[in-house]
């Protein structure tokens, strides 16, 4: 099922970050992509999935680690960013679904890095961010991160914040709260 079938890709990266600064030469890069499936029609998350990439020009920080519990050990055992790319396009159908995230943050990142990597850019054009649909709906004067937005509507965080696999999951449930509100982007509930 694709597009046209009411699936969306909620996305959810974190990348290598440090408590101020960058060291010099460092750049942040994709160490994780959390991946949920959504079924718009069905309203329900129909699958989870998790890539963990291995930075080529940083490392992972003992404050990275603190926010995320990724470590240089686990990431040095994930793919490349070239080859997370392909998966996500390959069996994710990222190129043919619309995609969603928190804010744009993880839009952005995904083409900083896909242009300073030469890696082909796995997403299509149709991206919502699902903050700017939430705080529109909600009426908000400014956009609240995820966790704020999830107590906003009573549901609980599941998992570990900042984590991609679960901030995805995450995204996924205020995403399916929207398209119960009727306030999703109707062109991409078919």
């Amino acid at each position: 099922m694709d597009a046209a079938g009411g699936l969306l890709n909620v996305i959810d990266v974190e990348a290598t970050c440090w408590r101020g600064q960058p060291p010099s030469g460092a750049v942040s890069e994709i160490i994780e992509i959390g991946l949920t499936v959504v079924d718009l029609r069905a309203g329900e998350r129909v699958g989870r999935h998790r890539l963990v990439v291995r930075p080529a020009r940083s490392v992972v920080s003992d404050f990275c680690t603190e926010l995320t519990g990724l470590t240089q050990t686990e990431v040095d055992q994930g793919v490349s960013f070239a080859q997370a790319c392909r998966t996500l396009a390959a069996e994710h159908g990222a190129g043919t679904r619309p995609w969603a995230s928190w804010g744009d943050y993880d839009r952005k990142q995904f083409v900083r890095q896909c242009r300073a990597t030469g890696a082909g850019y796995p997403f299509g054009a149709r991206h919502t961010n699902v903050k700017a649909v939430f705080t529109e709906a909600h009426g908000l004067r400014r956009r609240p991160g995820m966790a704020e937005a999830l107590r906003v509507v009573g549901l609980p965080l599941e998992g570990r914040h900042h984590r991609g696999d679960d901030d995805a999951w995450n995204i996924a449930a205020l995403a399916l709260d929207l398209v119960g509100r009727g306030s999703w982007p109707v062109a991409q509930v078919v």
